[in-house]
């Protein structure tokens, strides 16, 4: 598609795709600045709730305004071939996602993970914060960059805001390797981000995702495959509980332990 105009934008490249889905890199003829254009594309594959995820993620941008997650741009219909598709405009994080670090080879020191757990647990006590209050519901290496001394939340589309009367999302996603257990059944809750926060920060340590490290019963046994310090070890073995009840119950919570270093159980 390079070269295709849609909309106010030129396509310069595709970024990635999946069954009716493409993600696109562009450059807007107003203002030059490269975007990322996400299509939504006519597909007897496309799921029934693929069309109410794409809106939410619209809307959840729109609504969003912080230094470290994608900017809503714009959303349009586009005219293709095979029929209409959506498209929703963001910012373009010119950077490295972690998934792409750990293609690479690359590891992470214990005080380059803190930093960027730090910077994510801001993020998600902003996200968590909001009224309606918002889970993420899909942290991994592949939707955190690092671009501009900063850490990145990218990819909204499986957002879910929770009602304050409502402490819980029931809507079954597409699991995967760092999907606590509550989210296989359907059900996301704020802490849901911290397992995956968790996981993600425990991959680029040791190099290896969730399914290939060693495990004792339904718990990540990471700590016998990379020394870390013993506080920040227990830490990430707290925020991957499998068990909600022991798990550690806020954001805002988990960033005062991480920086004090103490962890004190109840």
């Amino acid at each position: 598609m390079a070269g295709q105009i849609l909309g106010h934008y030129e396509i310069e490249r595709e970024l990635g795709r999946q069954s009716g889905r493409w993600t696109l890199l562009a450059r807007s003829l107003d203002t030059h600045e490269q975007v990322v254009i996400k299509l939504l594309c006519p597909d007897e594959t496309l799921r029934s709730d693929d069309l109410k995820l794409f809106e939410r993620e619209a809307e959840t941008l729109k609504a969003l305004s912080h230094p470290c997650v994608p900017q809503y741009l714009d959303y349009f219909e586009h005219q293709l071939p095979t029929g209409k598709a959506l498209a929703l405009v963001q910012t373009y994080v010119p950077g490295k996602s972690l998934e792409e670090c750990m293609q690479i080879g690359r590891t992470f020191t214990e005080e380059e993970a803190k930093q960027i757990a730090k910077s994510l647990l801001y993020i998600l006590i902003y996200l968590h914060g909001r009224q309606p209050t918002t889970v993420h519901r899909d942290i991994k290496p592949s939707n955190i960059v690092l671009a501009q001394r900063r850490t990145h939340l990218i990819n909204f589309g499986s957002v879910k805001m929770l009602l304050s009367s409502d402490r819980s999302a029931f809507t079954q996603m597409k699991a995967h390797d760092y999907t606590p257990p509550e989210q296989f059944a359907g059900r996301a809750l704020t802490v849901s981000d911290l397992y995956s926060l968790g996981a993600t920060l425990i991959a680029i340590i040791t190099g290896k995702s969730p399914s290939q490290l060693p495990h004792k019963g339904t718990k990540l046994d990471f700590q016998q495959v990379v020394d870390l310090s013993p506080a920040f070890g227990d830490w990430l073995s707290w925020l991957t509980e499998t068990s909600l009840d022991r798990r550690i119950q806020s954001a805002k919570e988990a960033l005062q332990v991480l920086e004090s270093g103490q962890i004190q159980r109840a």
